[in-house]
């Protein structure tokens, strides 16, 4: 019996199909999306949200060019289905097969696939996998929109979403933090089936809302919570603009905003911000604590795990005043370093950050742990993999309060100078300039050059600065009122 191992490499292998028609790697796997949704609706006997001649039978009969324009027509009529799940799932697709002989090659190795194993464990687990095959392979440059699986489970275990809370994630990818934010929550509850109906109904159609700027993947994210019978809304949307505003009183938030400057020109176009920054990381973390829900008599605040990259942590300026808002509002009781080169397709440097929303918007953080699993570290990659066994020291660590609230953080063991986990005070980190990158333990990994990352990579992150660095310019020129152009030029 075929595992979803060996399902995934034979749907890859596919790709070699797409790259011999040109299609280009970051296309291959909506390219097998589209094919995957109609197959897989047949395997689940969903198709009744199919129009009956666009189904997958309508394409396993025909050969030739008559395959390929069927197909054509059919991704066409498909974006335009009465079924929203659909029509969302099939908007404004096109192919860019051009050779009849690769598609129908696809569709016949598709059909051959031991789809009776691929129920048994899981088509969404399938889904996931060839996910995360695009992501480790660089040259797709999908590892932007994909978190390492590792790590987004180990958040989630010590964030423990709750059957009832409402979940967030205001750059959503793929929705890796929803798919594992639901998987979390079917296992305490018996699949859902220790709910009460209400509950249970709220559980599918609304405890989840996501947002994800690029259409491309918005259309991944949709196939990814079908296929984990999420029906709650992955909308499509800038988080950073007015489309943000509608994201807000979460209960949690897990999330992994995109790194970089915003383009167009400046920052942020929310009109309820408090400051303006062209620094995404800075404009996301700012979103995301203003969205959490305050405490009530009955309901603690609401708490996020936030991964954000390092400079976010020392940024002057603008990045202090959130920083210091931050602190204030909520209670930032954690930061875990993490290792380096566990993002496949960026050199960035990363951390989560935890905290909660406090009840009034002041002196809400009275002390920082941070968790350093940066230094000392192995170096991630094909030869070693990162894998959830790493998080195992930082969980214990970390305790079973997902809320980090003051009675479980007395319960909490620091390990001194040449441990990995240790105590900051408000107070001490005010005298630093409220920087909170924060670390102690000499890292040997460090003085080796044959440890730093490729060339490659070093370049990129630092033309990614430099971008940083000018965008930040140009905004304070527009807000002068000068002609960027005249004084470059």
């Amino acid at each position: 019996m075929s595992t979803t191992f060996d399902i995934v490499q034979k749907l890859w292998n596919l790709c070699n199909i797409l790259r011999d028609d040109g299609v280009q790697y970051s296309d291959y796997v909506t390219e097998l999306t589209y094919l995957l949704f109609l197959k897989m609706s047949e395997e689940t006997k969903t198709e009744a949200v199919i129009p009956k001649n666009y189904r997958w039978k309508s394409i396993t009969s025909l050969e030739g060019v008559e395959l390929l324009q069927h197909y054509r027509e059919m991704l066409v009529k498909l974006g335009e289905a009465k079924n929203p799940s659909v029509q969302a799932i099939f908007a404004n697709a096109q192919t860019s097969l051009r050779q009849p002989r690769h598609l129908h090659t696809l569709v016949t190795n598709i059909n051959a696939l031991d789809w009776y194993s691929a129920r048994h464990e899981g088509l969404g687990d399938l889904y996931e996998g060839l996910l995360q095959k695009n992501a480790e392979e660089s040259k797709s440059g999908a590892g932007q929109y994909f978190t390492p699986r590792p790590l987004i489970d180990s958040m989630v275990a010590v964030m423990k979403p709750q059957a009832g809370e409402h979940v967030n994630d205001p750059a959503a990818g793929t929705i890796g933090f929803i798919v594992a934010a639901d998987r979390y929550i079917k296992a305490q509850t018996d699949d859902l089936f220790n709910l009460s109906t209400d509950l249970q109904e709220f559980q599918k159609n609304q405890a989840f809302t996501a947002m994800e700027l690029v259409p491309g993947t918005h259309r991944l994210a949709l196939m990814n919570a079908l296929l984990h019978d999420i029906h709650s809304p992955i909308v499509l949307g800038d988080t950073l603009s007015g489309d943000g505003k509608l994201l807000k009183d979460a209960d949690l938030v897990l999330t992994n905003p995109p790194f970089g400057t915003k383009k167009g020109g400046g920052g942020s176009t929310r009109d309820d911000f408090t400051f303006s920054t062209s620094n995404k990381q800075l404009a996301f973390l700012q979103h995301i604590y203003r969205s959490l829900r305050k405490p009530t008599k009955t309901k603690p605040g609401g708490r996020a795990a936030v991964v954000l990259p390092d400079n976010v942590l020392f940024e002057g300026g603008v990045g202090k005043d959130i920083r210091r808002d931050l602190m204030d509002k909520c209670n930032l009781h954690t930061i875990l370093r993490l290792p380096t080169g566990i993002f496949y397709a960026q050199g960035v440097k990363t951390n989560v950050l935890f905290f909660t929303r406090g009840a009034q918007d002041k002196g809400n953080t009275k002390e920082v742990w941070v968790y350093d699993m940066r230094s000392n570290m192995p170096n991630f990659g094909k030869r070693t993999p990162f894998t959830r066994e790493h998080f195992t020291d930082f969980e214990k660590a970390f305790g079973k309060d997902p809320l980090g609230e003051p009675a479980a953080l007395k319960k909490r063991k620091e390990t001194g100078e040449t441990g990995r986990f240790r105590k900051f005070t408000r107070e001490w980190i005010a005298q630093r300039d409220d920087s909170l990158d924060i670390s102690w333990l000499k890292d040997d990994n460090a003085e080796s050059s044959a440890d730093l990352p490729e060339p490659a990579v070093l370049a990129a992150s630092a033309m990614e600065e430099m971008e940083a660095i000018m965008e930040d310019l140009r905004g304070i020129l527009a807000e002068l009122g000068e002609d960027v152009e005249e004084v470059v030029g």
